[in-house]
């Protein structure tokens, strides 16, 4: 990897933290397909959603039954649904308009990650990885699940066990098992313990492609880009591995069926490498070679133009975004809490991070004004300067030039029924009715906020005549507004407040200064009540 750092102002990445989330302790999110709404799930089982626009919560999911943390959460394709995998072995199903659950089903082993068929608006099946057995495919109507295969034997096409190391005390260990869908839902990529791909139709459980993996190790997580054109691997030898999808991207199936026929009478574990070798390629390898991390949670950006991973180092909270052509281009460090998870979000360049005590970073690019951009012509001045206009500057027809009349046609109708296609969701069903908001629902206040609220209202009527106590004089005599300045808490984090208008500062400097002018009226008047006071006493 060249781990030159190039120019970062040539790219459209995050760079900062923005603002963060704060909603108990959450553990893993997922942005649904327009990155409008971001779902969370916490420690306590509950599932909440924020509106990434408004940065407020949108609705909470929590089921009585699930009090156990939760290890992944995952939209439907069209954001009527999300599934959740908990710690207690259990997958629940909810319908998030409505915020009621639709099914929960229990499994054998704990799933560390579930993945909704990207092929439908209303999944019934999902692909789940639990802790120590084979990925499996679920249907959430019935509840039955079905085995995937982690290998394939070298004489025959039987299925081969999930990987079991030994540990020093002699317990059998199992090593768990990465899976994705692709694209659209009609293959199984599946990285096992061998370090391969193996390319699995799910229907009928066959294996049909293998892809050895350099070095061998361990395949801990699995992901396709959003436009299903390049698969990324993260193995335990701390390498990132891109590959370029090969196959086309609606015809897999058939094109494996193409590719089998082809090799004729080959031994079948190397039919399938040679298969193999014509669905994925190795495009590009990430790794820091001087400190020789781990990665958490690797990714692909919206666009598929950046690849960003986390640093599995306890106690930082960095994160490495590289171009696909291989440089390195930015290192985000946080504050010193570990990651846990992060996101790219779909549309927009925003990373979301999720930290080992349960907040949430929203990482954004630091925007600078070039008000240069709005005029080839315009100059940025260090100081006011006088100008003088000319004569007809601000005439309507200035003599000096002529004014063009505009090229439209004002007879015509404009459209605003009709919805363009965005290229970035090319292959969105218009037919299907998409949810992107949540309407907010207004909650009543807590019996202790509500007695706080009427205490600090009674403050407000004793303090008219002194001001507004959350206002103090500030060194030129304006008054500072707490609650719009920019708020730190003990650790270090910042959340964005809005800041006053020049109007309300104005109308604040006003104030100021009748109540000094009273203050200085009122002080002489004083004065002259005590010497009347005075001579009275002497008389």
């Amino acid at each position: 990897m060249n781990a030159s750092i190039i120019d970062p102002l040539q790219g459209d990445f995050p760079e900062v933290i923005e603002e963060y989330l704060e909603h108990g302790c959450m553990k893993c999110i997922a942005f649904n397909r327009r990155g409008t709404l971001l779902a969370a799930g916490c420690n306590d089982g509950s599932c909440v959603i924020w509106d990434f626009e408004t940065r407020g919560i949108a609705k909470i999911l929590h089921d009585n039954e699930c009090s156990s943390p939760i290890t992944s959460i995952c939209w439907s394709k069209y954001g009527h649904r999300i599934l959740v995998s908990a710690a207690d072995k259990s997958l629940i199903l909810w319908d998030v308009m409505s915020g009621k659950k639709i099914t929960r089903i229990v499994l054998q082993q704990t799933p560390l990650q579930a993945r909704l068929h990207p092929g439908s608006s209303t999944p019934s099946l999902c692909l789940a990885c639990p802790l120590s057995c084979a990925p499996m495919i679920v249907d959430l109507n019935t509840g039955n699940s079905t085995l995937l295969k982690v290998s394939v034997s070298e004489t025959s096409n039987g299925l081969i066990p999930p990987s079991r190391n030994k540990s020093s005390d002699g317990i059998t260990s199992f090593t768990p098992t990465a899976a994705c869908f692709n694209k659209y839902g009609t293959l199984v990529y599946l990285g096992n313990s061998k370090g391969e791909i193996l390319v699995i139709d799910y229907k009928n459980g066959e294996v049909r492609a293998v892809v050895p993996i350099t070095g061998g190790s361990v395949v801990k997580n699995i992901v396709f880009s959003r436009n299903g054109q390049y698969l990324l691997t993260n193995s335990n030898d701390r390498v990132i591995r891109i590959y370029e999808n090969l196959l086309p991207l609606k015809d897999e199936v058939r094109t494996l069926d193409e590719l089998n026929e082809n090799c004729g009478d080959v031994n079948n574990s190397e039919k399938l490498k040679v298969i193999g070798s014509k669905c994925l390629i190795l495009f590009r390898e990430f790794q820091d070679a001087i400190t020789k991390v781990h990665w958490k949670a690797p990714c692909f950006s919206g666009d598929g133009e950046w690849v960003v991973g986390g640093s599995a180092c306890k106690g930082e909270h960095k994160i490495y975004i590289w171009d696909r052509a291989g440089h390195l281009v930015k290192i985000l460090e946080g504050p010193k809490e570990a990651l846990i998870d992060l996101a790219w979000h779909p549309v927009h360049p925003f990373v979301v991070s999720v930290s080992l005590n349960g907040f949430v970073y929203i990482w954004a690019k630091d925007y600078t004004e070039n008000w240069s951009a709005f005029a080839p012509d315009f100059k940025e001045l260090e100081e006011n300067e006088e100008y003088v206009e000319r004569e007809d500057e601000f005439d309507l027809i200035p003599d000096t030039e002529k004014v063009k009349a505009p090229d439209v046609n004002e007879d015509e109708e404009v459209d605003i029924i009709s919805v363009e296609k965005d290229a970035t969701f090319s292959d969105s069903d218009m037919s299907q009715e998409e949810l992107c908001f949540l309407p907010a629902t207004p909650s009543r206040d807590p019996l202790e906020q509500q007695d706080k609220c009427a205490e600090s209202s009674s403050k407000l009527l004793d303090s008219n005549n002194t001001g507004s106590p959350s206002e103090e004089a500030g060194p030129n005599g304006l008054m500072m507004n707490h609650a719009s300045s920019l708020l730190e808490d003990d650790a270090g984090r910042f959340k964005r407040k809005r800041k006053p208008s020049e109007k309300v500062l104005e109308l604040q400097a006003e104030k100021v200064k009748k109540s000094s002018k009273s203050s200085k009226l009122a002080k002489p008047k004083n004065k002259s009540l005590v010497d009347q006071d005075n001579v009275t006493e002497v008389a």
